[in-house]
Parts: structure tokens; C-alpha cells; sequence
């Protein structure tokens, strides 16, 4: 079904306001994966607050064009069937998403990435990526790290006062 002029405009429209709000938008290929788990991989990016799109190559480029951040980019990546992973909230978790999602369908490859400040990363980056921990992993990491000192004082504390205490369980005992 052809699109009409409004409605490529709305998209385009659309597509920049997402790269311009995005942290990381990942490209990847998506040949020959069912419509069904394309479905689940739409909600299952959802739940990271990735937003998973098909967009027409062509209305992607001139979203670019139109970007003053993304202008300078060589956009002769964008061919084939594609997805766009837009997330707002987390550097990750688009790469995550389409990683963990490319273990049940392999036929999902990524093409590269555009991150916030109109850089272009490389698929062998975005696989990078999408090995480091989320944001709400580094917090756990970082909150362990600090109750770790915490909880050793205190063991240490409640080590001194236990032998105080059996000290005179003892001496009670022998008297």
C-alpha cells in the first residue's frame, strides 16, 4: 500500500523526533523473521523502553538529511529489509534487546547503531554493547559494593560483642 505525502511527512517527522531524543538507535536486519516474533520482539523491547519500528529506508535518510546531528553521516548502510531500536532512557538497552532477541532468531543481524552525539558504531560495536550491563545492573553492582564494607563492620562488631558475652556465659557457669 503506497503511502501518501501527509503520511510520509508524519513519519519523517516522527523518525527525527525519535533520533533526536534517542540515546542509542540500532539498525539491524531482519530478513525472513516471522511476523509473530517480530510481535514479540516489539514487546519485549517495549519492556526495556525500546521502541522496535519498521521504517522505509528511504524516509530514515531523509530524517537524517533534515537532523543537524545526523547530517554528516554516510547513510549507504541503510539497504535491505531494517529495523530501528529507539531508546530514550537507557545507552544499552536498544542493543540488549535485539542481542538477547537474535539468540531465538538468529536471522536478526545488526548493521550498526547511531548514538546521541551523531557518531556511527559498527555492528562489531553494537555486539559490544549489548555485552555491558543495563543501567539497573550497575545500580545493583554499585549498591553491593557499597553495603559490602557495611556489612563486614558489622559482623566484625557483633563478633566482639558474642565473645564478650560468652566470656561471662563462662565465668557465670563456674560460679
Amino acid at each position: 500500500m503506497a503511502l501518501s505525502k501527509q503520511k510520509k511527512s508524519d513519519i519523517v517527522s516522527e523518525v527525527s523526533n525519535l533520533l533526536a531524543h534517542s540515546k542509542l538507535t540500532v539498525i539491524a536486519k531482519y530478513k525472513g523473521t516471522p511476523v509473530k516474533a517480530m510481535q514479540q520482539l516489539r514487546k519485549q523491547a517495549s519492556e526495556n523502553q525500546t521502541q522496535v519500528m519498521v521504517i522505509k529506508n528511504r524516509l530514515v535518510k531523509k530524517a537524517i538529511e533534515q537532523s543537524p546531528t545526523f547530517k554528516d553521516i554516510d547513510a549507504s548502510i541503510l539497504q535491505g529489509q531494517l529495523l530501528y531500536a529507539f531508546s530514550a532512557e537507557d545507552e544499552v538497552a536498544p542493543a540488549q534487546s535485539l542481542a538477547n532477541f537474535a539468540k531465538q532468531e538468529p536471522q536478526i543481524e545488526f548493521v550498526g547503531a547511531l548514538t546521541a552525539g551523531g557518531q556511527l558504531l559498527a555492528p562489531q560495536d553494537v555486539s559490544a554493547l549489548a555485552q555491558l550491563p543495563s543501567k539497573d545492573q550497575l545500580r545493583g553492582i554499585l549498591a553491593g559494593t557499597i553495603a559490602a564494607p557495611l556489612s563486614s563492620f558489622v559482623s566484625v562488631m557483633s563478633g566482639n560483642v558474642r565473645g564478650v558475652l560468652n566470656v561471662l556465659n563462662a565465668r557465670a557457669e563456674q560460679l
